[in-house]
């Protein structure tokens, strides 16, 4: 299983971003798929998750309303649109795949700035 994170930048805060992660080696349509973070000193943590079907979403409170999770099953790709960002989401991103609510399999990362 592969998973492959791109997108991450530097972006000033309020600006956009849209992370992607593009999925091998798995039946990507019967997986839960998940973004995770962590920033310098701070323990990793979950941002969203979507379900196999796309149906359901699930997002951190500190995140709703500014992030969308969304998935392409024909491109075994997950996505993270990113809006609004503040300094605070500074971090590494971190996809994961698995089954229900587990992270059973997890991506290289890649670095979100956001400067003030």
């Amino acid at each position: 299983v592969q998973l492959v994170e791109s997108g991450g930048a530097l972006v000033q805060a309020g600006g956009s971003l849209r992370l992607s992660c593009a999925a091998s080696g798995l039946i990507f349509s019967s997986y839960s798929m998940a973004w995770f973070r962590q920033a310098p000193g701070k323990d990793r943590e979950f941002v969203a998750r979507i379900r196999w079907s796309g149906g359901s979403t699930y997002y951190a409170d500190s995140v709703k309303g500014r992030f969308t999770i969304s998935r392409d099953n024909a491109k075994s790709t997950v996505y993270l649109q990113m809006n609004s960002l503040k300094p605070e989401d500074t971090a590494v991103y971190y996809c994961t795949a698995g089954n229900g609510d587990k992270a059973d399999y997890w991506g290289q990362g890649t670095q979100v700035t956001v400067s003030s």
